[in-house]
């Protein structure tokens, strides 16, 4: 795509924001459309959904924005108008855009060239990777050691990434001489646009590598062994920096964990929860109950008169995280008998009879 061509589209018009849109209206605009015009929800509608996704990919991303304004806001009009005759110097002419003038403007469209002669890269940071694992409820509260198969993409071990077969090397195309760019003249200006010989990497491989077909990358698989922390919830996505693809510096990984459920236990935040059974007497009555927790049970001392419902508060026994120690909260609830011995049928009948003789009492 010619500069020309990059600055005549519209992608403020293709996401139906204005040009001052803040990044928060831009991401919003952007999300509502491609869900409306995914190919999976609207066929036929791929030209659409292409267009509406370049637009956000410049537009989302600041440096490329104020590239893609400046270089719309030169063409404004049809281009730059000359006087007949005149002289003038392309570099002062742009050298509103930036310190290194035109060359500066439009390096960044096409790969960081600047002045016809490619930028050192440098080195390249690796990508992030997403997996995810299973936890018991216990292991996940007190954290736990797991091991991850993780596939991810890596330098070719036959062409150790050249892309090149071995005893091959790639040579330097003959198009663009090594540089990656080609000149383009549009009227008064001269463009350098990505190489179509060697798809701008400046080198053209004549054998390719058999194991990866040139691209000089394969896809690895590895086992790694990483801790879990003490007190991570179901569905929460850990962040493990370094321990992504290789590069430099590495990428990260990020692991969604799964909580199974606990027969007993629940959880509500970092507090503990647990549904304790007792006896109506012992509500009644008052006495004490052992409530379990994480580590063993602890004993719960019930007043007399307790309601079915009721929830105690136990101190230190939840969730250990950064924040400190959660709770238990133990709500017990009145347990009726399913079978009753003669003795307890006559104690609960007379219980009742009891009770109905204090009803009839007038007041």
């Amino acid at each position: 795509m010619s500069v020309r061509d990059y600055a005549e589209k519209d992608y403020y018009a293709a996401l139906g924001v204005p040009k001052d849109a803040p990044a928060t209206d831009i991401k919003k605009a952007y999300r509502k459309l491609a869900a409306e015009l995914h190919p999976d929800r609207n066929p036929g509608g791929e030209d659409r959904f292409k267009e509406v996704s370049e637009a956000y990919d410049v537009l989302s991303d600041a440096a490329k924005r104020k590239d893609y304004d400046e270089t719309r806001e030169l063409y404004a009009g049809g281009g730059p108008r000359f006087a007949p005759g005149g002289d003038f110097d392309v570099n002062d002419l742009f050298g509103r855009a930036g310190g290194g003038g035109f060359s500066d403007l439009f390096g960044g469209m096409f790969g960081g060239q600047r002045g016809g002669a490619r930028r050192p890269q440098g080195p390249r940071r690796g990508s992030d990777l997403e997996t995810s694992t299973t936890l018991s409820f216990l292991d996940a509260l007190a954290g736990s050691t797991v091991s991850l198969r993780l596939s991810s993409e890596g330098a070719c071990d036959t062409c150790r990434g050249t892309g090149a077969a071995p005893g091959t090397s790639p040579k330097t195309c003959g198009v663009c001489h090594g540089q990656g760019l080609v000149n383009r003249n549009q009227g008064a200006f001269a463009f350098a646009e990505p190489c179509t010989a060697c798809r701008g990497t400046g080198r053209v491989i004549e054998t390719p590598c058999p194991t990866c077909h040139g691209t000089g990358a394969q896809t690895k698989d590895r086992t790694i062994t990483v801790r879990i922390p003490a007190g991570v919830s179901d569905g929460q996505r850990i962040r493990l920096a370094g321990k992504g693809s290789a590069g430099n510096p590495p990428g990260d990984l990020f692991v969604r964990v799964t909580v199974l459920p606990h027969p007993v236990l629940g959880r509500k935040g970092d507090n503990l929860t647990v549904r304790v059974p007792v006896g109506f007497d012992r509500l009644a009555l008052g006495g004490t109950v052992a409530v379990p927790t994480v580590d063993g049970h602890v004993t719960l001392r019930v007043p007399p008169g307790t309601p079915s419902g009721k929830t105690f508060r136990v101190k230190g026994k939840g969730v250990m995280s950064k924040k400190g120690t959660g709770d238990l909260l133990a709500t017990v609830e009145v347990q009726v008998p399913t079978e009753l011995s003669d003795a307890e049928r006559q104690a609960l009948e007379a219980y009742a009879a009891a009770g109905a003789a204090r009803e009839e009492v007038p007041s």
